[in-house]
């Protein structure tokens, strides 16, 4: 069954907004197409509202204390799902959740992989970084890069290695010379969408193959920035000339249509600009049907 967890968080991000994400998601029926799809959930609730804040004082770290107090709810809150046996569907919210979401499976599944389903690399870190918003430094942490408090929240250091984790989507011309510079160095599997061409779908089967072979648990992260914001403006930062929002489906139904499925995240999605909740109600249609497949596996 899947445990929903609502995080109605921007506090990594560049400005308000993805912390509404949870209740537009509700409003627009997430639930109940979820179940009409077939899956079985449960609705957990939503942790605090936690928004935005300018942090002047912090340029390089920009609300530090807020986004490491989210992700150690999030990891609370999914390890308590896990061991009630439910497979976490966590809606964010900004993308540093996702640090909570891989800390909290840790504590019982140490043997994870990760697809980065995303239009950035987010391997930016404190140093490195023109902006100071932890959104961007997600996969830095992750390996064990960037603010040690944050990239120490989980029951080990660094929380996964670079083999475990695929990017899948990203947008070359947004990656920073010093990430590029990471990416070259790392043996993280890379599939930029200027490399997809016109097979998306045989890609992603590539690299769930890859994390399939080295993992017993697999994490998606999705973020909506991945499709392109010409076609469905939903993200909270733009991203064109990115995956079409149907191949973008396709590809997450072959993601979790892995069998060692241990959590689905949801980031980005920020409400303010889909103000009269279409767009919202679209994408709730189109994820419950890629979601499909998972429903026999959850039973």
């Amino acid at each position: 069954m899947l445990g929903l967890i609502g995080v109605p968080s921007s506090a990594g991000a560049h400005g308000p907004g993805q912390e509404k994400a949870p209740a537009a998601l509700r409003q627009a029926g997430l639930l109940g197409a979820l179940r009409e799809a077939g899956l079985p959930v449960e609705d957990l609730g939503d942790l605090p509202v936690t928004r935005f804040k300018p942090d002047p004082a912090n340029r390089k770290r920009q609300s530090r204390t807020a986004v490491i107090k989210v992700a150690r709810q999030v990891a609370d809150r999914v390890a308590a799902a896990v061991e009630r046996e439910l497979v976490p569907l966590v809606l964010g919210g900004d993308c540093t959740i996702t640090l909570g979401v891989v800390a909290g499976l840790l504590r019982r599944q140490p043997d994870l992989g990760l697809i980065y389903f995303d239009g950035d690399a987010d391997l930016t870190t404190p140093d490195t970084t023109h902006s100071g918003i932890f959104d961007s430094m997600g996969v830095s942490h992750l390996i064990g890069q960037g603010d040690p408090e944050l990239a120490r929240i989980g029951p080990r250091f660094p929380l996964l290695m670079t083999d475990r984790i695929a990017l899948f989507g990203f947008q070359p011309y947004e990656v920073e010379p010093r990430e590029r510079l990471l990416l070259e160095e790392s043996a993280i599997p890379q599939y930029p969408v200027t490399s997809l061409d016109d097979r998306p779908v045989e890609f992603a089967m590539e690299a769930r193959a890859h994390l399939e072979e080295r993992a017993n648990g697999i994490v998606v992260h999705f973020d909506v920035d991945v499709m392109d914001s010409a076609e469905i403006p939903l993200a909270n930062w733009p991203h064109y000339g990115a995956l079409s929002f149907g191949d973008t489906m396709r590809c997450l139904r072959v993601f979790v249509e892995t069998p060692k499925l241990a959590a689905l995240v949801v980031t980005e999605i920020n409400p303010d600009h889909d103000p009269d909740g279409l767009l919202v109600r679209q994408f709730v249609d189109a994820f419950a049907d890629a979601l499909r497949p998972v429903a026999a596996a959850l039973r």
